[in-house]
């Protein structure tokens, strides 16, 4: 499912890299949902940042889909842009229904992360950016990370808006912009798992 316009297939196939855990929690609830404390192993100290930007994502995906879960899982498009497994993880690929799975512009991601404005396109950026520098702004996170946000409400209502942008607006790039988030994996989802292989061991 989608907010940019685009047609989807019934269902379509996406690669993820997961913790190795998941194979056995598949095979004992048939379903996998990300949990707080998965989030917070993986990014230790910063794990509260990320905490509450999936929180924002998930609120937000929810005008579009039916999220089954509170963080979402992060879906490669393509087998050549997946992550690639490292040790302790694996790979599964995986067919969800069109109406499982929202597509997300992941240049956006990127500007939302760093509490940046999510511009239209370089006209937008440029208009924004000019208005940053007509009261004295140097970024956009300064509005959202510094008291400067108490003196220019409206412009950190602007960046804020901005973000919804990541379901609806389309990437320059398509192969490389766009990725997937589900809620949920289901056993049955699940075409393939691959294991991380030690190459120096190996030999």
């Amino acid at each position: 499912m989608n907010g940019m316009g685009l047609s989807e297939p019934g269902t379509r196939i996406f690669w993820t890299r997961q913790a190795a855990a998941i194979e056995e929690e598949l095979e004992k609830t048939g379903v996998y949902r990300v949990k707080k404390e998965y989030i917070e192993k993986k990014n230790d100290t910063i794990s509260e940042f990320y905490l509450r930007l999936y929180r924002w994502y998930t609120k937000e995906a929810a005008k579009y889909i039916e999220t089954s879960g509170e963080y979402p899982i992060w879906l490669s498009m393509s087998e050549d842009n997946m992550l690639q497994p490292v040790e302790g993880t694996v790979i599964l690929e995986v067919e969800i229904p069109a109406d499982r799975y929202l597509l997300c512009n992941y240049d956006a991601w990127g500007y939302i992360v760093n509490y940046f404005y999510v511009p239209l396109d370089e006209a937008d950026r440029g208009r924004h950016t000019n208005e940053l520098r007509r009261y004295g702004i140097g970024s956009d996170d300064e509005l959202l990370l510094t008291n400067k946000g108490n003196f220019y409400p409206l412009l950190k209502r602007e960046v804020q808006q901005s973000w919804s942008r990541a379901f609806t607006l389309k990437p320059g790039n398509m192969e490389m912009g766009l990725v997937a988030t589900a809620w949920e994996i289901r056993k049955e989802w699940v075409r393939e798992i691959r294991h991380y292989l030690n190459t120096e061991e190996s030999k």
